[in-house]
């Protein structure tokens, strides 16, 4: 094998913004990560609702309304006008 090709490992501590703290061996020392197996969805079996309003109710608000409107079809461009005779 080649000989300093490989890059300096030490132990290092990493912190969950959640507060865990792992200590583990890496080449990056003292790592902060914002989500970890203790506080994730998928390991704990709970989901948070961050956003409490939905997306329509979102857009009711911004918008006024969630409903559509159709307006009626404009007969002058759809048909020629009638003639008189």
């Amino acid at each position: 094998m080649k000989e300093n090709i490989h890059p300096k490992s030490a132990e290092t501590t990493i912190t969950c913004t959640c507060g865990t703290v792992y200590n583990t061996v890496s080449t990056v020392q003292n790592l902060r990560i914002g989500i970890c197996s203790a506080c994730h969805p998928y390991f704990t079996g709970e989901q948070r609702f961050i956003d409490t309003a939905g997306r329509v109710d979102k857009f009711a608000q911004r918008y006024g309304s969630t409903r559509a409107r159709r307006t009626a079809p404009k007969l002058e461009a759809a048909a020629p006008a009638a003639t008189e005779a």
